[in-house]
């Protein structure tokens, strides 16, 4: 595996590997590197995004003097040392394993600590487990798209009470039941059939992802996303059909319905035809089960005890979150961002909602994030 081809990065981002971080060898971007000593930022990319999608970020970071770098994750792009057999052992794409992932990173990079993490989408929620566990390392923290709504509880109380009996009929069941029957997308995300029809589906990678972040843009005018009362089929149904899909469509078919006109796509600056083929090639070689494997291990559940031994903590370094005004993954766990302020996060210095931004927000606001987050790590440094 080679690095990613200079002449797809802008000019003063260079991509390299790092070899040997927890059974990986590292694929990274990275800018403001010719200069020892600048403070680092760690940036965290999401599905279905590489580290790629930080480029418009990077530059500014660098300008402003810091040490940007940003990896292809575990099960992504051209970071090797995972498998993407769906049989075999999901440990490796736990979070916490995913932590000591980019812990590992910064120590190979030689740094006892990063300015700020910063992940996007399934980025974020690394990047709030680095924050959580390990503080003294990872200094302040930026959050875009998921927010963060602390720890799993431990059951609390319990003794000499009977089990809870789970409520029927589950929200798979419900869900399918609706008059206008539906599935959610991440429990379609870890079904094996996934990866063969995203892979291998009818229009080509190109043209599934040019739907696919198309309908989570704000370029689809319909995204006008807001809170949810609970939990529940009816309340998640009214979520798009790239969140709450119907039941009896995979995921290209979902997107497909939305595929941008031929004059759209000429007028999308923020992420060109040349720009979306970068991550075209990257998922034609490697298929989409990488990315998968982390939905996966959410939905499996198996997890969930090691997580439960942080219950009860919070993050306490200075953190953000950003996000697109037309972006619903701000609202698909109902009750998660009002947790993020008001509990998960104890030092949150802000909540940005961006007009002119949906789902992929460090690229169709790249300057606006590009300030939010310069503004927010200078304070930091006062």
């Amino acid at each position: 595996m080679t690095p990613l081809d200079p002449a797809v990065l802008p000019p003063g981002i260079r991509a390299r590997f790092v070899r040997d971080i927890n059974g990986l060898d590292v694929h990274l971007l990275e800018a403001g590197f010719n200069q020892p000593g600048r403070p680092l930022v760690i940036l965290l990319h999401g599905f279905p995004e590489i580290a790629y999608s930080w480029r418009k970020v990077m530059s500014a970071l660098a300008e402003a003097g810091f040490h940007a770098v940003a990896p292809d994750l575990r099960g992504y792009g051209r970071t090797t040392g995972w498998s993407a057999n769906y049989d075999d052992d999901l440990r490796p794409f736990r979070l916490l394993n995913c932590v000591r992932d980019i812990l590992g990173l910064v120590a190979a990079l030689g740094y006892r600590e990063a300015a700020a993490v910063v992940g996007h989408d399934f980025g974020a929620s690394v990047a709030a487990w680095c924050a959580l566990v390990r503080p003294d390392v990872f200094r302040s923290l930026a959050l875009m798209s998921a927010p963060f709504a602390g720890p799993p509880d431990l059951p609390f109380g319990t003794d000499s009470k009977p089990p809870t009996v789970p409520s029927m009929p589950t929200i798979h069941e419900a869900l399918a039941g609706l008059p206008r029957p539906r599935k959610h997308y991440q429990w379609y995300y870890s079904t094996r059939p996934a990866n063969a029809q995203m892979w291998h589906c009818r229009q080509g990678v190109h043209d599934f992802l040019r739907a696919y972040f198309h309908h989570k843009s704000a370029d689809w005018k319909d995204n006008r996303p807001h809170y949810l009362a609970a939990w529940s089929a009816e309340e998640l149904a009214k979520m798009p059909t790239y969140y709450i899909m119907d039941l009896f469509d995979d995921m290209p078919a979902a997107v497909a319905k939305e595929m941008p006109s031929p004059a759209e796509i000429a007028d999308c600056r923020w992420l060109t035809d040349s720009e979306l083929a970068v991550y075209a090639g990257e998922y034609e070689r490697n298929g989409f089960q990488g990315g998968l494997n982390w939905y996966r291990s959410r939905t499996s559940g198996a997890f969930e005890s090691e997580l439960q031994l942080f219950s009860g903590r919070t993050i306490d370094v200075p953190s953000i979150f950003i996000s697109g005004k037309s972006d619903w993954g701000v609202y698909q766990r109902p009750g998660a961002l009002e947790k993020m302020r008001n509990e998960a996060c104890t030092r949150m210095v802000g909540v940005h909602l961006l007009d002119g931004a949906g789902h992929w927000v460090q690229q169709e606001q790249s300057e606006a994030v590009s300030r939010l987050l310069l503004d927010f790590l200078h304070s930091q440094r006062r």
